[in-house]
């Protein structure tokens, strides 16, 4: 097992929409996955924390409620190896500009910030085709995983 994957050892790549994903017409649910750019082995174990991206600054990201799925384990990322993630929101429903189950109003990101575990790197994505949206301002995250999730 390596030693804790620090800020740099982990580089995200684009978010893409998952093929498993709730019944809507919002994002629903992406994966991302984080490939280990040192050149040595590293461990990662947990779940990120996300954030809405806002324009202009970091101290303006909205944070998004964080619901963990699944069990976190720890997973060791050879050089050149890759974790995965899939977050799962609020999916919003209708067509244009659509509209959420709650009632709240639906909100939409350019791209997303995730913050993984043991000081591992905060990491902004976007979608490869499209923005984030989402209702409600909660996102259900899996542990970080040597599988990738559908």
């Amino acid at each position: 097992m390596g030693s804790a994957c620090g800020d740099t050892a982990l580089e995200a790549g684009p978010a893409r929409q998952a093929a498993q994903r709730p019944q809507g017409t919002g994002t629903g649910a992406a994966i991302v996955g984080f490939t280990n750019t040192s050149g040595t082995a590293c461990t990662v174990e947990g779940f990120p924390t996300v954030a809405g991206a806002a324009n202009g600054s970091p101290e303006l990201n909205v944070p998004l409620t964080v619901e963990h799925s699944g069990t976190a384990a720890p997973v060791t990322v050879a050089p050149g190896g890759r974790v995965w993630v899939k977050l799962t929101f609020h999916q919003v429903q209708g067509e244009g500009d659509g509209y959420c189950a709650s009632g709240e109003a639906p909100v939409q990101y350019p791209t997303m910030v995730l913050g993984l575990p043991g000081g591992a790197g905060r990491h902004q994505v976007a979608l490869d085709d499209g923005v984030f949206a989402e209702c409600d301002g909660i996102v259900a995250v899996t542990a970080l995983s040597a599988a990738q999730p559908s």
